[in-house]
């Protein structure tokens, strides 16, 4: 008897064990299905297994509500199993995803301690790779974690008893047709396929993806050689889990097949329920025919109105305000576009320097393609305009090859353009201070001496030679410019008056650099030849020592050049006040020459002072400077004066010794003349 229920008894297991062999389903969407649902997991009312809503930070676990076997009750082997589903994933924005859905074989439908988010509703952060586990997953996840070693945020991974995946690789198939790898996205909201295979002899787990237009592609996407006898522990379940972040991510499966030892049943596409739509509803043609049209007509109208606007503007922005008045110079005067385009919009990179008066950019007139220097000038002021307009023209005749040619101007709301001459060198006070006691110097002393010449020469043709009496007012280093042979000329005639010859000058206004004002303006105020010729005096000085002619440095006793020059003249010890970075590279008898003309041009009395023609006389050598052994004597009122030799002939320039009387009223020294007068 007890043999017979031996036998009855393994019948049946035998039996029990041939169903569990041949077990399969398959459903072709969802309406009838009896599953086992937990958290956000739900049948939709057309047959969609929704796993999550788009509720964040939960979790969803749908399962085949019987367990199955799948190991052989004689060997212990995993018998061969494959499912196939159709999953979509739609995410509420284009490019960011969310945990994703995960094919789980686990001995429980329970999860307890589980976390959503990365977790997948799986395992926490104490429990990842117990080899108690036994859970084997499939992953489909569109978010990457580091925690977890995702390798990007659309992949397909395999896991065992833990979220680190055993192998994954990013969403693609492998096309039989063109055989090439074709990317896919896990959430373009698009239903795809997937397979999943155990053979049991070769001990092999393949894992497939393709969209559900494609047959199912002979190379699979992940392939791992594992025997899973030691992860499955009979019995197991068969299901999904899911679980949401922060991001809106709605998941849903469409259908599935399973079976075991065999080849899972082809699921019918054509039956599959319809995703729902994630577009906007469809519309009649009055709306998307009538509205585009009405759209494309409103921007149009809109393009043309702005366009209008821009070309109004623009016109605006180049118009030129010409009134009567300036009729008359009209061929010294510069289209304002031309000078915008010319300079780059009057771009800081076109900047070639700051002053007192305005800004100068460098610049290329577009039609010559002549290189210019654009000087901006603000001239807030109306009252005087018409005058300062005139005689920047009246300049702009002035002819010389030692003067920066004035080419012309531009006026425009309250503001003036001065285009010059464009010098690619530079102002002269930028390379005479350029040199430092461990560099040579920028400029030899035959450049000086050749630029003070030609400083000289500008100056005479000014005081003589036009046809009318041009002075200057602000001879200095700053303004000298240097041409591409290093030639000097006098540029920044901004403070320029001119008067006929043989007439006074009218201007009252003391203007000018401290340190090149004559004395005499503080009192008398009108600038005339003799004024310049004392600022070419300081320049001389200047450019012969290196030193500017007021100097600020606290460990010097003298601050002030002309008198540190006198001071050393007087005792024998002139060459003392060379530049020490020309060293010994200079022409003794013409550096005494300028070094002492300086001193006769500063000098206090206006009438001692040589006139520009002497002056370029003395530095050509064509006649020798007079004996200067009374420069400095002091007079009864405590002025300076020189009085020439006897021997000296050309005293015609030197006018009659009865109008120094009303001239000695000055300060006391050539320092306190040259510190009280100007600003």
């Amino acid at each position: 008897m007890f043999f017979k229920l031996m036998v009855l008894f393994l019948l049946l297991k035998r039996f029990e064990a041939s169903q569990q062999d041949d077990l399969s389903f398959t459903y072709n969407g969802f309406q009838e299905a009896n599953f086992s649902f937990d958290g956000l997991a739900q049948i939709t009312h057309n047959g969609l297994l929704m796993l999550t809503n788009g509720t964040k930070l939960q979790k969803s676990h749908t399962f085949y509500p019987h367990s199955l076997q799948f190991k052989n009750l004689s060997t212990g082997n995993v018998i061969s199993f494959s499912s196939t589903f159709v999953f979509a994933m739609v995410s509420e924005y284009p490019t960011i995803g969310g945990p994703g859905i995960a094919f789980v074989i686990t001995p429980s439908m329970k999860f307890p301690g589980a976390k959503a988010g990365h977790y997948l509703g799986l395992f926490n952060e104490t429990n990842m790779r117990n080899s108690s586990n036994h859970v084997i997953a499939v992953e489909l996840d569109s978010l990457q974690n580091i925690d977890v070693k995702d390798i990007d945020d659309n992949h397909v991974g395999i896991d065992i008893n833990s979220l680190i995946s055993v192998t994954s690789a990013s969403a693609s198939y492998f096309s039989d047709q063109d055989h090439q790898s074709h990317n896919l996205t896990l959430i373009s909201g698009q239903p795809l396929q997937l397979w999943v295979e155990y053979n049991g002899a070769k001990k092999q787990l393949n894992v497939t993806i393709a969209p559900i237009s494609v047959p199912k592609p002979t190379i699979p996407l992940l392939s791992l050689n594992r025997d899973l006898a030691q992860i499955i522990m009979d019995p197991m379940f068969v299901g999904f889990s899911s679980a949401t972040a922060n991001v809106r991510v709605n998941q849903y499966v469409l259908g599935w097949s399973f079976k075991m030892n065999g080849q899972a049943a082809e699921l019918d596409l054509s039956q599959l329920p319809k995703l729902p739509r994630t577009g906007p509803k469809k519309v009649t043609k009055v709306v998307t025919i009538g509205i585009p049209v009405m759209v494309c007509a409103v921007l149009v109208v809109t393009i043309i109105l702005v366009l209008i606007l821009l070309i109004m503007k623009r016109k605006k922005k180049f118009a030129e305000v010409l009134e009567d008045w300036e009729l008359e110079y009209g061929p010294h005067r510069f289209k304002y576009k031309d000078l915008y385009i010319a300079t780059n919009g009057f771009d800081d990179k076109e900047l070639l320097g700051v002053g007192g008066f305005g800004r100068v950019y460098r610049g290329e007139l577009p039609n010559s393609k002549q290189e210019v220097a654009v000087k901006r000038i603000s001239h807030d002021s109306k009252q005087g305009e018409r005058e300062f307009i005139a005689e920047i023209v009246s300049i702009g005749k002035l002819r010389h090859r030692n003067i920066v040619s004035l080419l012309g101007y531009c006026r425009r709301e309250g503001e003036l353009l001065l285009v010059y001459d464009f010098m690619p060198n530079g102002s002269l006070d930028k390379l005479l201070y350029a040199q430092s006691m461990t560099k040579p110097s920028v400029l030899s002393w035959t450049q000086r001496f050749q630029i003070i010449k030609n400083v000289a020469s500008a100056l005479l043709y000014l005081h003589e030679e036009w046809e009318q009496v041009v002075i200057h007012r602000d001879v200095k280093s700053s303004n000298v410019l240097l041409d591409k042979e290093m030639n000097g000329r006098l540029g920044d005639f901004g403070l320029a008056r001119l008067y006929d010859h043989g007439t006074d000058p009218q201007t009252t206004h003391i203007v000018g650099t401290l340190g090149y004002l004559a004395p005499e303006l503080s009192r008398i105020g009108k600038a005339n030849p003799s004024t310049d010729v004392f600022a070419f005096g300081a320049f001389m000085l200047e450019v012969a020592c290196g030193r500017r002619p007021i100097h600020l440095r606290a460990s010097e006793e003298q601050k002030v050049l002309v008198d540190w020059v006198l001071s050393c003249w007087s005792r024998r010890l002139i060459l003392e006040t060379v530049d020490p970075n020309l060293g010994t590279e200079y022409k003794v008898e013409e550096m005494e020459i300028v070094l002492k003309l300086g001193l006769l041009c500063s000098q206090s009395i206006p009438v001692a002072r040589p006139s520009m023609r002497q002056v370029l006389r003395y530095l050509e050598g064509e006649v020798p400077l007079p004996d200067l052994s009374s420069l400095g004597q002091t007079t009864t009122n405590g002025g300076q004066i020189f009085v020439p030799s006897e021997g000296y002939s050309d005293v015609s320039t030197w006018n009659n010794a009865s109008h120094l009387g009303s001239e000695l009223t000055l300060s006391s020294s050539v320092a306190d003349s040259i510190l009280s007068g100007g600003r």
